[in-house]
């Protein structure tokens, strides 16, 4: 969600990667809906394994929740937003999450263009 906000609210300024310490097989299909829901098409995203290579490219790195796992670079700037898991939530519980990140993206935005 955060991935397609960036891609959408950035209007193609920032390039955008997006991966995980421990993708699922797919997408929510829970996050799909409330995405949809406001004009936004997450469906055909497939969910990426995090590599060194990935952050090494990155000049901010958004993590949510990965600890340890994620790789670190000095140099980098790392912010690590503590959110709800969508993972099992219903919708109402997703929007609430989508919506969040909306406005953390919004704000990153801000200070980066």
């Amino acid at each position: 969600m955060a991935a397609a906000f960036m891609q959408e609210l950035s209007g193609g300024k920032v390039e955008v990667l997006s991966a995980g310490s421990a993708p699922k097989d797919s997408i929510n299909p829970i996050a799909v809906l409330a995405m949809n829901e406001i004009g936004i098409d997450i469906s055909r995203n497939t969910p990426k394994i995090l590599t060194n290579e990935a952050v090494k490219d990155s000049d901010v790195v958004i993590t949510m929740g990965c600890g340890d796992t994620c790789p670190f670079y000095p140099g980098k700037r790392y912010e690590d937003w503590v959110l709800d898991d969508p993972a099992g939530q219903d919708i109402a519980a997703v929007r609430v999450i989508r919506d969040e990140i909306k406005k953390r993206v919004e704000d990153l935005l801000k200070d980066l263009i």
